[in-house]
C-alpha cells in the first residue's frame, strides 16, 4: 500500500505538471507515455517491441498520435496521415505474406486497432490541452470527472454494491458502485462549473460530466476485458503498484476521442 501511495503522489504530480506547462512539453511527454502503452499491448500479444512488427506497430501509433502541425513539418503536405495509415495497414498485410504467416492476419488486425485505441487516445488529450485560453482547465475537468467517478464507484460499490456490473470482465464491480460513481461526478462536476464556468451552458457542462463518467467507467472495461484475454493481471509494471500506464489511462483516452467526436470539447 505504502509503494501505491508513494507511487501515485510522484505519478500525479509529475502529470499535473506536464499539464500545467502545456506545449510541446506536454505533447513530448504525452508521446513517450503512449509508447509505453503501446509497447505494454505489443507485450500482451507476445509481439517483442524492437522486431520488425514492432517497430511497424509503433510507427503506425506514432502517425496517429502525433499532433498535426509536427506532422506537417515532416511529411509533405500532400500526404494525409489517413492516407499514409492506410499505407502502413497494406505494408503490415503484406507482411502476412512474405513472412509466410508467422505474422498473421490476426497480429495485423491487432496492430491496426492497437494503434488507433493508443494513437487517438492520447493525440485528443494533446489536442484538449492545446486548446487555446481554456484547454488546460478542461483536462483537470475530464480528470476531476474520471477521478470522482472511480472514487464513488469504489466507495458506493464497497457499502451498497449488490449486483454485479459485468462479472465475467471485472467481477468486483456493481451496477449500485457504477450508478454511485455518476452520481459522484455530477455533485463534484457541478462545484467545479460552478467556480470554473468553461462551457456556454450548464446543460452542455451536465452532459460532458455524464458522458465522461459513464464512458470512463467503459474504458476501464474494455482494458479488463483486454488483460482477461491476454491472462494478465496489469498491463505492464511500469508504476510500481499500479501496474502498467494502461491502467492508469485506460479511461481517459476511452474518453478523450468520443468528446471530442461528439463536438462536446
Amino acid at each position: 500500500m505504502r509503494e501505491r501511495i508513494v507511487t501515485g503522489l510522484i505519478g500525479g504530480a509529475l502529470f499535473v505538471g506536464m499539464v500545467l506547462i502545456g506545449g510541446w512539453i506536454f505533447a513530448l511527454f504525452i508521446s513517450i507515455v503512449a509508447s509505453i502503452a503501446m509497447v505494454e499491448l505489443l507485450r500482451m500479444k507476445k509481439i517483442a517491441p524492437l522486431s520488425l512488427m514492432g517497430m511497424m506497430s509503433l510507427l503506425s501509433m506514432w502517425l496517429l498520435l502525433v499532433p498535426t502541425n509536427w506532422f506537417e513539418m515532416i511529411v509533405p503536405s500532400y500526404f494525409t496521415k489517413v492516407e499514409i495509415f492506410v499505407f502502413m495497414i497494406l505494408v503490415l498485410l503484406m507482411f502476412t505474406v512474405i513472412t509466410k504467416n508467422s505474422f498473421t492476419f490476426d497480429q495485423v488486425g491487432f496492430v491496426i486497432l492497437s494503434s488507433v485505441y493508443v494513437g487517438f487516445g492520447f493525440h485528443y488529450l494533446i489536442m484538449t490541452r492545446d486548446i487555446p485560453d481554456y484547454g488546460m482547465l478542461l483536462v483537470f475537468y475530464v480528470l476531476f470527472i474520471i477521478w470522482t467517478t472511480d472514487s464513488g464507484a469504489y466507495f458506493v460499490g464497497r457499502k451498497w454494491g449488490r449486483r454485479k456490473l459485468w462479472p465475467d470482465i471485472s467481477p468486483k464491480k456493481t451496477i449500485e458502485g457504477s450508478i454511485g460513481g455518476v452520481i459522484a461526478a455530477v455533485v463534484i462536476g457541478t462545484v467545479f462549473y460552478a467556480i470554473v464556468p468553461i462551457f456556454s451552458s450548464y446543460l452542455l457542462a451536465l452532459f460532458v460530466i455524464i458522458v465522461t463518467s459513464i464512458f470512463g467507467q467503459l474504458g476501464d472495461l474494455v482494458e479488463s476485458a483486454l488483460k482477461r484475454h491476454y491472462a494478465v493481471k496489469d498491463s505492464g509494471n511500469v508504476l510500481p503498484g499500479h501496474g502498467g500506464i494502461l491502467d492508469r489511462f485506460d479511461s481517459l483516452i476511452y474518453v478523450m476521442p468520443i468528446l471530442h467526436l461528439l463536438y462536446l470539447i
